[in-house]
């Protein structure tokens, strides 16, 4: 890893720990909160792009099973991982590197394109993972789990969209052409 690569991945790993502090929603319905840290993966698979993205979540991910408090709310350890949000870690974990594989398909040139795959990368698949997690670790129906899950659909879309205008601008600030 170059120098540079290695800084922005470190940055990116410092900019999603700081979005983890931000304190979580709870929705009182389903024991996952609402939390700002997602989009901070969003950011790492834009920002990153696969390789690096992935790799930052993934080291990102690491401090948190080693028991460093990254999480939103503080939360931390192996414990984590098997509990009923560990379905949205897993789906974070793959955000970037679904990211990074369709940045060069020809439908990227155009900005719908780029929302299409933000929000199917880490908004329909994180959710759905989440669900399908929630399901098999709680009581909760499958039905249940995924109706549940609509509850972040809106709000996550929004951060989509946030992360998309955010990376739009800062390849207009650097003087960078092209998609994003």
């Amino acid at each position: 890893m170059k120098i540079r690569q290695l800084t922005q991945t470190a940055l990116m790993i410092a900019a999603i720990i700081v979005l983890g502090m931000i304190p979580p929603i709870p929705l009182g319905i389903i024991p996952v909160p609402i939390v700002m840290q997602n989009l901070g993966i969003m950011l790492a698979g834009l920002f990153l792009g696969s390789k690096n993205g992935t790799i930052a979540v993934g080291v990102f991910l690491l401090l948190a099973f080693l028991g460093f408090p990254v999480l939103s709310g503080g939360q931390a350890g192996p414990a984590v991982f098997i509990g009923p949000t560990a379905g949205y870690l897993f789906g974070w974990l793959i955000t970037p590197l679904m990211m990074g594989c369709c940045r060069s398909r020809p439908f990227m040139s155009h900005s719908w394109g780029q929302l299409i795959v933000i929000w199917i990368s880490s908004v329909l698949i994180v959710n759905v993972m989440g669900a399908l997690w929630l399901w098999w670790v709680t009581p909760i129906s499958l039905i249940g789990a995924l109706t549940s899950g609509l509850l972040f659909i809106p709000g996550d879309t929004l951060k989509a969209v946030v992360a998309y205008l955010v990376a739009v601008r800062m390849k207009v600030m650097s003087g960078a052409a092209g998609r994003v």
